[in-house]
């Protein structure tokens, strides 16, 4: 495996970059050994304290991402580390209970799941911008999933919405991190 480290404004010391090598090498062998490249990135906060950036493609356009900020630069390897160990888990614990349930099974807990409906915010009195501002523009391939599969992406992205092509229906779906931890499902009504 492949693992590239980098610094923006910081010296990566010889023994900073054995020390990625060396963890990032034995995640991949422990749980994914097809897993072929990694960027570790460190960098300069905006208090003094150092950054640590983890992106690592693993399979099937899967990419793992985590981040952590920490006064050492080795503590926030360690921890941006330890997210990624945690997704990664996750993923082989999901593909496990993926394998052990059949078909029926994964279905049912697709039709069985909460639908929410949630109120309007009471803050009406604010003056909308005549329009809102575009952040940012990124093109992304839409992936074919179910919705456990979908939920799955969502964590191994590290990301905060997934759109996706349900594979049941058809339809296009999206799975999102909500503020409290939990996620929602919007999928849209047939008429």
């Amino acid at each position: 495996m492949e693992v590239r480290v980098a610094g923006h404004q910081v010296e990566t010391g010889e023994a900073l970059r054995a020390r990625v090598t060396a963890r990032i090498g034995a995640l991949a062998d422990r749980y994914f050994s097809r897993a072929v490249a990694a960027n570790v990135t460190f960098g300069r906060g905006p208090y003094e304290d150092f950054t640590c950036d983890i992106v690592a493609p693993v399979a099937q356009g899967m990419v793992l991402k985590a981040t952590n900020r920490a006064g050492d630069a080795h503590v926030a390897f360690d921890g941006a580390a330890d997210k990624i160990e945690r997704q990664l888990k996750r993923y082989v614990d999901r593909l496990r209970e993926r394998r052990g349930a059949t078909d029926g099974g994964s279905a049912m807990v697709e039709e069985n799941a909460a639908y929410t409906v949630f109120a309007e915010p009471d803050n009406e009195e604010a003056p909308l911008p005549p329009a809102p501002a575009v952040i940012a523009e990124t093109r992304v391939d839409i992936p074919d999933a179910s919705v456990s599969d979908a939920v799955m992406m969502l964590d191994l992205r590290n990301t905060n919405a997934l759109m996706f092509r349900n594979s049941a229906s058809g339809a296009f779906n999206m799975v999102y991190r909500r503020g409290d931890g939990t996620i929602g499902w919007v999928e849209p009504s047939v008429k």
